[in-house]
């Protein structure tokens, strides 16, 4: 009998022992951690005022076992939220931004700092859990930027809750330094370019029948020759509509299939208001582009010369159809018509568009633009398969060739949200009328116009 009392009046002096040190706990728990990243405070900006890169950079894997994503809500800004289930309930939980500060059309070069809180639904025990991260530009030209991610709990009296103040170190902690890491090295493979000034959309494209032809030009030789080698191409184009009985309903669309260090290879394409052509008296149905197999690429590679570089699979494909008759399908899945014409359908699904008003030097900066837009905002695209593609607007009466207009694409991936912020904003997309060429992208002699191969 005096051992169960002994022992009861134990439990009882521990019990008391442990209220009193819970009371003394804190309230409210408090952790942060700082890191200084390599990018300019609106990528960062960007990137975080969205949870559309979240799973590429946040530490939410367990055992290898990566958690499932459904996003809801906003797609940026202040009522965006995203949600992941993991192996188990206690592995799942859930992000919503409340709040940002400035907004994101307030977010210049000038911009010294901005916080964007995140409010957390988890495991973790406590009310009012948020994340608070702080940037702060830094660096001699301000183009570092301070990242300070905190976390905060409230306990109230809930004695259990203000014991996990104990361990706010342990898993609050690591999720927040895991994702500085991460963030740090995602970011760190997108491109060092400004797109401050781009006013890019979201827009769902719709397959379009196109003439089309493949050529190159070299970029010592400049912007003259390469527009003067997109005429030609457009000049026969023209001709071979005309021969099939077929109209041009469009301007002409230059798709770069590989810009390269020496060469700007790209195909010329003008729609057409017809999905079946006739050939030698056959009609054909046109069909969507497609990406030659690895098959045919890899045999391409295999016969080019020892010590040569291995041509991309656009390249491959158009030398595979310079081989083939009229009215046979090439690799890539368009209709041969001879003379090194082929016929198809382009487009098709989500792309990021903006305009540059210039020469077309500036077409391949605002396509890089578009890249590093899409990279920070997790729209999710594949430029080897899908390429960029730019559209020359008709010339208007008195219209210098440093006045023209350029329409930009970018293809995403499936999952893109309907608008960008800029587009939700009503912002134009009209830039200012340029006086003179765009700078060229880095390392390059002088820039190409125009993008990308079709979708």
């Amino acid at each position: 009998m005096m051992r169960v009392l002994e022992f009861l009046v134990a439990l009882a002096i521990v019990a008391v022992v442990g209220v009193v040190v819970g009371v003394t706990l804190p309230s409210h728990g408090h952790i942060e951690r700082t890191q200084v990243i390599g990018k300019d405070l609106r990528q960062v900006y960007d990137v975080l005022n969205s949870f559309g890169d979240l799973p590429s950079y946040a530490e939410l894997s367990t055992a290898g076992v990566k958690p499932q994503f459904t996003d809801s809500g906003k797609a940026f800004g202040s009522g965006a939220e995203v949600n992941w289930v993991g192996p188990s309930a206690d592995k799942s939980g859930g992000l919503s931004i409340a709040s940002v500060s400035p907004a994101f059309d307030q977010i210049t070069t000038a911009t010294a700092e901005s916080k964007i809180v995140w409010n957390v639904t988890n495991n973790w025990l406590g009310n009012d859990k948020h994340f608070t991260l702080d940037l702060k530009r830094q660096g001699s030209r301000g183009q570092l930027t301070s990242v300070t991610w905190s976390y905060d709990v409230d306990y109230g009296w809930n004695l259990v809750n203000r014991y996990s103040y104990l361990f706010l170190n342990g898993a609050p902690a690591s999720f927040i330094q895991y994702s500085l890491n991460g963030l740090q090295n995602l970011l760190g493979s997108f491109p060092n370019t400004d797109y401050t000034d781009l006013v890019p959309y979201l827009v769902q494209t719709k397959p379009t029948p196109v003439l089309a032809m493949s050529g190159s030009s070299a970029r010592k030789d400049g912007l003259d020759a390469l527009n003067s080698a997109i005429d030609d191409a457009v000049k026969q184009l023209n001709a071979e509509a005309k021969k099939l009985g077929v109209n041009v309903t469009g301007p002409r669309i230059v798709f770069t299939t590989d810009y390269g260090d020496t060469t700007v290879a790209f195909d010329v394409a003008l729609p057409i208001d017809a999905a079946s052509v006739t050939v030698d008296g056959q009609a054909h149905t046109l069909a969507a582009y497609q990406v030659p197999s690895l098959g045919a690429a890899g045999a391409a590679s295999a016969a080019a010369p020892a010590g040569s570089a291995p041509a991309p699979a656009s390249s491959a494909a158009a030398a595979a159809a310079s081989d083939l008759a009229a009215g046979a399908t090439d690799p890539n899945n368009r209709l041969v018509l001879g003379h090194g014409v082929t016929a198809y359908l382009a487009f098709g699904g989500p792309a990021l568009t903006a305009k540059w008003v210039g020469n077309g030097a500036g077409v391949p900066v605002t396509r890089e633009m578009l890249g590093a837009y899409a990279q920070t905002h997790g729209y999710k695209f594949d430029d080897v398969v899908d390429h960029a593609y730019d559209i020359l607007e008709p010339k208007a009466d008195g219209q210098s060739d440093d006045q023209r207009v350029y329409e930009v694409y970018l293809p995403l991936k499936a999952g893109a949200p309907a608008q960008t912020p800029e587009q939700e904003a009503g912002k134009s997309q009209l830039p200012a009328p340029a006086s003179s060429a765009a700078p060229a992208a880095a390392g390059s002699a002088a820039p190409a116009a125009a993008a990308s191969a079709a979708n």
